[in-house]
């Protein structure tokens, strides 16, 4: 699978996107050429290698892994056996690449790394999704990604079946704990919160954090669009959302993971935003053999 330069997106993200993440990436792995693959290998050489799983999970990626080894050399080509977001088990060839062989090797380290990666965070993404499939409940990310490589990182939450939160801080207003500490619990947050709406466009959510249900009374008064419930009890959602009565959705996050998320979700929250899912997720094992006839 060749990308050509025409092409301003893949799989929704933008290629530029993608190509400034691997410039800096390459640039970094490989400033002054490749010692070793420069010298070693046979002027000319041609191999087909495969990228094989050494564990389950669910793919993301390939698109970005293709498009590293295009970036090293175009004469590479890359077919991806396994779709972006499917599942895939220890033993299966993800993809076959086919090309000069000192090229190959040279990508090899950078587009791995970023495929391992994706993978992962897309295998932690639908292992929640799945917990949370019968209940109305969506899957969402935060931005607890990775400095520089939020947008590869929120693409492989939706390979794993999850949504997106704000982009950033400039997409959506969110007030979390430390804006409220400002204003306490009463008429005085109420207050700043009219205030802000006042002076938002009126296609700006507002979205605020809350940590206890003494709070909820404030925040509803102002009429915000989002509450979210954060580390509350599973069992004191229900009294939340009674008194929320549909005047908000509804997201609860904190300490959410895979033992966690079904208790959350069939207490009947709109939403369920996991930072987990990019920030501590360890990077699935993928490996690129050369094929030996």
């Amino acid at each position: 699978m060749s990308t050509t330069t025409t092409t301003r997106t893949i799989h929704g993200v933008p290629l530029a996107a993608i190509d400034r993440i691997l410039d800096f990436a390459l640039a970094e792995d490989n400033p002054r050429g490749d010692i070793t693959a420069d010298t070693i290998v046979p002027a000319g050489a041609i191999a087909t290698c495969a990228v094989k799983a050494r564990q389950p999970g669910v793919l993301s990626g390939g698109v970005v892994f293709a498009r590293t080894m295009e970036k090293v050399n175009p004469e590479i080509q890359v077919a991806q056996l396994v779709a972006e977001g499917e599942r895939f088990e220890a033993g299966d060839t993800l993809l076959t690449v086919t090309g000069p062989v000192a090229s190959i090797l040279t990508a090899e380290r950078v587009g791995l790394n970023l495929l391992q990666r994706m993978s992962a965070i897309a295998t932690a993404t639908r292992v929640l999704v799945d917990e949370v499939a019968h209940t109305k409940a969506r899957i969402v990310d935060t931005r607890k990604t990775t400095p520089g490589l939020r947008v590869l990182e929120r693409y492989a939450v939706r390979c794993g079946g999850g949504v997106n939160h704000r982009d950033n801080l400039s997409e959506a207003f969110m007030a979390k704990d430390n804006h409220l500490a400002l204003f306490g619990d009463g008429p005085a947050l109420t207050a700043a919160l009219k205030d802000v709406r006042s002076r938002l466009g009126h296609t700006t959510a507002m979205e605020v954090e809350v940590d206890s249900i003494e709070q909820l009374p404030a925040v509803l008064e102002a009429g915000v669009d989002v509450i979210m419930l954060d580390n509350f009890d599973p069992a004191d959602i229900p009294a939340a959302i009674e008194l929320i009565a549909g005047r908000a959705i509804v997201e609860a996050s904190g300490n959410i993971n895979a033992s966690t998320v079904r208790a959350v979700a069939e207490a009947g929250v709109d939403v369920i935003s996991s930072g987990a899912i990019t920030h501590s997720v360890q990077a699935i094992d993928l490996g690129l053999d050369m094929v030996v006839a």
